[in-house]
């Protein structure tokens, strides 16, 4: 059990959903309100067994829930998860670009660079992977 010290310092689930909610589906993305929530909405359907509404997201996003379900919160730290796989993965890709870029500008005064960054790259890669 939290002490009252504990309790003061620590986040509610309604607080956590509604600052998380709209990060994980944020508005500039999905360019209003409504369709991030929507957003969240579809991904969160599947992976809640209760008959989960638009309605609750509403609640979950404007921290108005009285309760917050544990499923509801494992597919928000998934949809997390899952968000800064695909922001990895676009950056790499950017980074691939830009490297392309640098390389076809002066390939002799940024070839060693590009490939010491390969180089660290890829043991990045293989150390999260394994």
């Amino acid at each position: 059990m939290l002490s009252k010290n504990d309790k003061s310092k620590s986040m509610s689930d309604t607080l956590y959903m509604k600052e998380n909610l709209p990060l994980v589906w944020s508005v500039e993305r999905f360019w209003s309100v409504k369709a991030a929530q929507y957003a969240a909405y579809v991904f969160m359907k599947p992976r809640v067994v209760k008959d989960l509404k638009l309605r609750r997201i509403r609640q979950l996003w404007e921290g108005k829930a009285g309760r917050v379900d544990g499923e509801e919160k494992d597919a928000v730290r998934l949809a997390q998860i899952e968000e800064a796989k695909h922001e990895r993965a676009a950056l790499r890709a950017r980074l691939d670009r830009l490297d392309g870029l640098l390389a076809a500008v002066d390939e002799e005064f940024h070839g060693p660079t590009i490939a010491i960054l390969r180089e660290q790259a890829s043991r990045q890669g293989r150390a999260s992977r394994g």
